[in-house]
């Protein structure tokens, strides 16, 4: 049997060290690239105003595709996107009051959500009622911003559709 010798054995623990090293810093050069550091999309926490602006009912913000939806000093924000293949939805006001049933409650409907891609029809608080749309629109969290006392609101917080900020 062959002994190995100091020297040969140092020149073997140099070699798997610079080849481990470069094996290891492209291996975790190439993990570390499916967790990129910026984000491309636009933040999911944003203003959309001071509460004064918005007019009574359905307001569209077209670049957040929310509606904000106030009645009288109440506030909150439904998704403008149909859960179906994600068409913007529209509102329609109606000509008159109808009440509904929804989730066992009856509410005074004075407008509704359509969706004209496929024909998605959804009561005023996004609970779809005809059309291919599986669920309602989503509602998000509303708030407002204790510096200059604009709505916020977060779609990363999906809140029930019933849920109100009372301003």
């Amino acid at each position: 049997m062959k002994t190995l010798k100091r020297r040969d054995l140092l020149k073997i623990l140099a070699f798997v060290c610079v080849f481990g090293g470069i094996v290891g810093q492209a291996a975790y050069a190439f993990i570390k690239s499916f967790f990129p550091r910026a984000r491309y999309e636009p933040p999911q926490r944003f203003k959309v105003g001071p509460t004064h602006q918005f007019s009574d009912g359905p307001n569209f913000v077209a670049k957040h595709r929310i509606f904000v939806i106030k009645e009288g000093n109440k506030f909150h924000a439904l998704s403008s996107i149909c859960t179906h293949l994600g068409c913007n939805v529209t509102f329609k006001k109606l000509t008159q009051a109808k009440k509904v049933t929804i989730h066992g409650k009856e509410i005074e409907e004075k407008w509704e959500f359509h969706c004209a891609c496929h024909g998605s029809r959804f009561f005023g608080d996004g609970t779809p009622y005809t059309g291919p749309a599986p669920t309602p629109l989503p509602a998000y969290e509303v708030s407002v911003s204790a510096d200059d006392r604009q709505l916020v609101v977060d779609k990363n917080i999906e809140v029930d559709s019933s849920r109100r900020l009372t301003v």
